[in-house]
């Protein structure tokens, strides 16, 4: 398969030129301007942050982009779908309400606020999956697959179960409706070992399904509760969540990326992810714990797969962060150092599969040409 074109620009600006219009450069160098836009609904897929989060992308990003699409006669806005797990975007007000006080509305970004899946996430459409392996067809917000164009805008970031937060993440876990969210995580459910659990609570405090009760002093997952999204086993500081279907994150990720495929197919798709605030979780989390990798730049592509191997790759590459939890970790007596900064920054993640898995089917290549400038 041939090499797809990745283009890269680092951070570093001159005098009188913004990182916004670094990022503007970028966008028109990997062929945005290309895309017939005149006319057309654009999305804008990107994340909102849950409230209390600070690393998600600012909404000066978003402008930048959103100018260049308006520019092209497109006519843009900003999407997600509602979460599976309680919060502060679980449905369409509060989602929007979330969105708006983390500084995305028509004044900052120059477009409106669309939830993808509708007031209670329900709003779906079953869209086929191109050679779907795990899914034949993928639940998504009908706003998404509305839309002509589709623009994925990524904060690439540390995540507790695939590793990372890249393109395919933001696409294929985040366009998914609350069905198609839960389609994708049922892969297997944790368990306590209880001999283990010091009964800190920290795991019910992370659930964001309230499947986790105390009732015998120890921890107890309530089957008919959880959705196995796994965010109990990362917040346990003492290993004793675990899940007992060992290959669910494999699985988790090969998901993420047929729903990716789903959403791509049959339209103009664009892609730019920025390795900024590297923290260690998702955004999803109400907080944000200090980046385990310096910012390293702004990348774009036509490839998905190959965007979010040129972002795992100059991760890979780069110095761990001090006091962080990489940092931590690298440091403890007996650590097994496992010369991979996501594995080292939480073991129990998997993220090779997932670009392993989008090549197979068709969605993209790992291999490519970094074009930098």
């Amino acid at each position: 398969m041939e090499k797809s074109k990745v283009f890269f620009t680092d951070f570093r600006t001159q005098v009188g030129t913004s990182t916004t219009v670094k990022l503007q450069r970028l966008c028109k160098k990997a062929g945005l301007p290309t895309i017939d836009m005149n006319g057309k609904f654009v999305a804008i897929k990107m994340h909102f942050g849950e409230l209390g989060n600070l690393a998600y992308l600012r909404p000066n990003y978003v402008k930048a982009v959103a100018d260049l699409i308006k520019e092209q006669g497109g006519l843009p806005f900003l999407t997600d779908c509602n979460t599976l797990y309680p919060g502060s975007r679980k449905n369409a007000l509060e989602h929007m309400d979330c969105a708006e006080i983390n500084g995305f509305n028509t004044i900052t970004t120059g477009c409106h606020v669309l939830i993808g899946d509708g007031l209670r996430g329900t709003d779906d459409i079953a869209v086929p999956v191109p050679n779907g392996e795990y899914c034949k067809e993928a639940y998504i917000g009908r706003a998404v697959m509305d839309a002509d164009v589709l623009i994925s805008l990524t904060h690439f970031k540390g995540h507790e179960a695939t590793g990372f937060g890249g393109t395919l993440k933001n696409i294929g876990m985040g366009c998914g409706s609350r069905a198609g969210k839960m389609h994708q995580h049922n892969s297997g459910q944790p368990v306590v070992h209880t001999e283990l659990c010091r009964a800190c609570h920290r795991c019910a405090k992370e659930c964001g399904s309230d499947a986790i009760e105390f009732s015998t002093g120890k921890a107890h997952i309530v089957p008919e509760l959880c959705k196995g999204c796994g965010r109990c086993i990362g917040a346990c500081a003492f290993d004793a969540i675990e899940n007992l279907n060992w290959n669910a994150n494999e699985i988790l990720g090969c998901k993420i990326a047929e729903y990716t495929a789903a959403v791509c197919a049959g339209r103009p798709c664009f892609h730019i992810s920025l390795i900024m605030d590297v923290s260690p979780n998702c955004d999803c989390h109400g907080e944000n714990d200090a980046p385990i990798l310096p910012d390293l730049g702004m990348l774009a592509s036509f490839d998905p797969v190959a965007l979010d191997m040129a972002c795992a790759d100059l991760c890979l590459k780069a110095s761990p962060m001090p006091n962080s939890q990489l940092a931590d970790n690298l440091s403890s007596p007996g650590w097994h150092c496992h010369h991979d900064n996501f594995l080292d920054s939480n073991p129990n993640i998997r993220w090779k599969e997932t670009l392993e898995h989008g090549e197979k089917i068709g969605l993209g290549t790992r291999q490519y040409e970094l074009v930098s400038f």
